[in-house]
């Protein structure tokens, strides 16, 4: 929050001055007092949108060079909030075009050179307090400030949610049905009973050649 500066009447306007600059805001504050103006300081661009928005002044005098927002982004925001209240830059004269080229995109009534002077103020007061021109700007406000963060209006409470949530079930997909396999056989499996048989009989008619060779040589007697 600014800095505030309170005059005696409660019922006087307020202005915002936004500047970094201490010696300008101390010479702006000065004059407005001199016109019985509640004075609320500010040196920070974005903060200053939100002072605008928080007090509603009637006034805003605005430094086009500022931190984390410049001065015409942060006036197209103000003008963007809505409200009826005006818009004044001041910048030095080497940015007067900047100024003037400001001015015309957020509708602000007037600008003034720095350091700004009683009689430079006098020179634009009518201006001050006349009508406010449109802000053309605001239709370009999305492409000049892509990042900005919009406020959405209020549309009442959100909807109580369910104490549990049901989760969604997960999409699963069938495969389809594969061949059964059978297992190898290891070697080290135990053979089974057909096949001990074979090998018996095997056996048995190997020992049957072998003795009846052995009678035809003479090598067994008769």
């Amino acid at each position: 929050m600014g800095l505030v500066s309170e005059v005696d009447d409660t019922a006087a306007p307020t202005v915002l001055l936004v500047d970094n600059n201490p010696m300008s805001t101390h010479r702006l504050a000065n004059l407005f007092k001199a016109k019985n103006f509640n004075v609320v300081i500010c040196e920070d661009g974005d903060q200053a949108v939100d002072d605008y928005i928080r007090i509603d002044p009637e006034l805003v005098l605005l430094s086009l060079d500022l931190p984390s927002l410049d001065g015409h982004l942060a006036a197209l925001e103000m003008r963007e909030h809505g409200g009826e209240e005006r818009v004044v830059f001041i910048a030095p004269r080497r940015m007067a075009s900047l100024a003037r080229d400001a001015a015309y995109s957020a509708g602000a009534v007037a600008w003034l050179e720095k350091p700004v002077s009683a009689e430079g103020l006098a020179s634009v007061w009518s201006r001050v307090l006349g009508p406010i021109p449109e802000a053309p700007g605001l239709e370009d406000l999305d492409s000049l400030y892509p990042n900005r963060i919009q406020v959405e209006a209020d549309e009442g409470p959100l909807l109580p949610l369910p104490a549990t949530l049901p989760l969604p079930l997960p999409d699963v997909t069938l495969l389809p049905d594969l061949p059964t396999v059978v297992p190898a056989v290891h070697a080290t499996s135990k053979p089974k009973k057909g096949k001990k048989r074979l090998f018996l009989m095997a056996a048995i008619g190997l020992v049957a050649v072998g003795v009846g060779y052995a009678y035809q040589q003479g090598m067994l007697p008769v």
